[in-house]
């Protein structure tokens, strides 16, 4: 950052950062990446472009994507993927942000330890040996990606051997923002409670994604349960739009999905509920108090485009990263928009190794 910008820490930042300030708990998934064909996509019943849990169908596909040409392997999994981008966004102190979640003790959950302590990421994995750690296939098309995902070991994360540990929850304590992807609801809802009612409990904030349409659809009561305790909820146009159909809000217009789900019932009445919808190409909407307000993205030309894989996980690790600073909406949502356009020049939730956002 300049010297000439406006600040009150000299960095750029209204407070400074400590280490496990940030807190994401959820899926953490070794992502294989692989450009395929349409042939591939039509042999496992897959879409261009959607979210699936992989069925006994689609045990053949990890093992024939591996062995496709430039396959690449990257430390991923939704959450892990957001906490890692706030990190990397944030640059310095390390470790501010934490992550929990469930590996297998294999050459697979290895990787995926180094991979965290590179990005400097404060992982403490539950470890087992039951279940190998998990995968995520993404099978891409021209600018579509399929993501198939193999939780496996992510699948047995347990409350009570590890979040419940003293040294794990004085970690979770230390947290001011919390962050857990929808997906994890399939696995732990207990566990997102938990923390969810901390952060309400202490007026810390908590923060919640759609991820997926499934989640709506098949997820919804233990969505709901949490929805209360959530002050912030990320989710883009097409989990919108399926959450609204499952609620009954009789609308298809994302604004108004928006402010319906704004004045959702919420436990901390001292923080109104932010909802925040990104669109692709299109317009950002959030809402700010009563009203509804759409936020522009950064013009890219398609041609810049390599992989929309991770573009709404590296949204939220950016907005995470400005509202862990304390920055306005506004600013918070500038940032994810950046983080956002430098990942979808990249292959897979990757990044250069600095920001050049100010």
């Amino acid at each position: 950052m300049s010297q000439e910008e406006p600040n009150t820490t000299g960095t750029g930042r209204k407070t400074a950062l400590s280490e496990n300030s940030l807190f994401g708990m959820g899926n953490p998934l070794l992502d294989i990446s692989a450009v395929v064909d349409k042939d591939f996509l039509d042999k496992f019943g897959l879409k261009p472009n959607d979210q699936i849990l992989a069925e006994e169908k689609h045990k053949a596909l990890f093992d024939e994507i591996v062995k496709r040409d430039k396959v690449e392997y990257h430390a991923g999994g939704s959450t892990q993927n957001s906490v890692k981008i706030a990190q990397w966004m944030i640059q310095e102190p390390h470790k501010v942000a934490t992550f929990f979640g469930c590996i297998g003790t294999d050459h697979f959950g290895e990787i995926l330890k180094k991979k965290a302590e590179e990005a400097h990421v404060d992982a403490h994995y539950y470890e087992q040996n039951v279940e190998p750690t998990g995968t995520c296939a993404a099978c891409i098309t021209g600018d579509n990606r399929s993501l198939v995902a193999n939780l496996a070991a992510a699948n047995c994360y347990k409350k009570e051997k590890h979040l419940d540990l003293d040294c794990n929850w004085e970690l979770v304590k230390k947290a001011k923002v919390y962050y857990i992807a929808g997906f994890f609801l399939t696995v732990s809802p207990d566990s997102i409670l938990k923390v969810a009612k901390h952060a309400s409990d202490n007026n810390k904030i908590f923060c919640m994604n759609l991820s997926a349409p499934f989640i709506s659809q098949f997820f919804k009561e233990p969505l709901m349960k949490v929805m209360p305790y959530v002050d912030i909820l990320f989710g883009n146009e097409t989990e919108a739009a399926t959450f609204a159909k499952e609620l009954g809000f009789e609308t298809d217009d994302i604004a108004e999905i928006a402010h319906k789900t704004r004045n959702l019932p919420k436990e901390n009445t001292k923080r109104q509920r932010v909802v925040v919808f990104t669109q692709g190409k299109d317009d950002t909407v959030a809402t700010v108090g009563e009203r509804v307000t759409m936020f522009p993205v950064l013009d890219i030309d398609q041609n810049d485009i390599v992989d929309t894989n991770g573009a709404g996980d590296a949204f939220v690790g950016g907005f995470l990263s400005a509202l862990i600073q304390e920055h306005a909406l506004e600013e918070c949502i500038r940032a994810g928009h950046y983080s956002a356009n430098v990942i979808i020049r990249r292959v897979g939730c990757t990044f250069p190794e600095k920001p050049n956002y100010h």
